[in-house]
């Protein structure tokens, strides 16, 4: 019996991987950016992103702020977003400022967070990220956007079954008792915005 459960689940994996061949797409670095915004855009219920966080740096700092502000635009049509992050306190940049743009922001050190970027649009669509090299400190170079429930589907289930997860507010806290710093110090050691700390007045300064 279990012998023909193995064979059935191959089958329907190969089935799957044959389907996410076909409509597959390699994307350059800009591509990929501008794929996410167009399916953020084009969402009715729910978005979710598990994503490196890197501090943004060149052309990366406006394309953030971009991808923040259809944060902001999609929450404010009733559009559940959430984002999944590394446990790296250097994420706390984006972090904050995708909170702050209206979005629910989780850190995680489970092995997904640390291996996959991709977003995942109405349980649909799929865009997936990947780096140049291995490595979450890589920054993504290149990308591919696939149409497909069932991969979608998959990837959602592992967002929201990723372990060791925590709120952004209680991973911040964390890196506080960790390190000793104050709210202030952070601010300056990681390039936060003052303004995204206001929320969080209980925490030593």
């Amino acid at each position: 019996m279990m012998l023909i459960y193995g064979i059935h689940e191959g089958k329907r994996r190969d089935h799957l991987l044959r389907e996410v061949g076909r409509v597959i797409r390699v994307l350059t670095r800009q591509e990929y950016f501008f794929s996410i915004m167009e399916a953020m855009l084009d969402s009715e219920r729910e978005i979710i992103g598990c994503v490196t966080g890197r501090p943004p740096s060149g052309d990366d700092v406006a394309m953030t702020r971009h991808i923040a502000d259809a944060i902001e635009r999609m929450t404010k049509k009733g559009v559940s977003v959430r984002y999944l992050l590394p446990k790296f306190p250097d994420r706390l940049q984006i972090g904050l400022q995708y909170m702050r743009a209206g979005a629910e922001i989780f850190f995680s050190s489970c092995l997904i967070v640390h291996n996959l970027r991709y977003i995942v649009v109405d349980e649909k669509i799929i865009v997936l990220g990947m780096p140049e090299k291995t490595g979450e400190k890589e920054a993504t170079k290149k990308g591919y956007t696939i149409p497909n429930e069932g991969l979608a589907t998959l990837l959602r289930d592992y967002f929201n079954h990723c372990e060791d997860k925590t709120s952004l507010k209680d991973y911040l806290q964390e890196v506080v008792k960790q390190t000793g710093a104050t709210l202030e110090h952070l601010a300056r050691e990681f390039h936060l915005d003052p303004k995204d700390l206001t929320g969080f007045s209980n925490f030593p300064t």
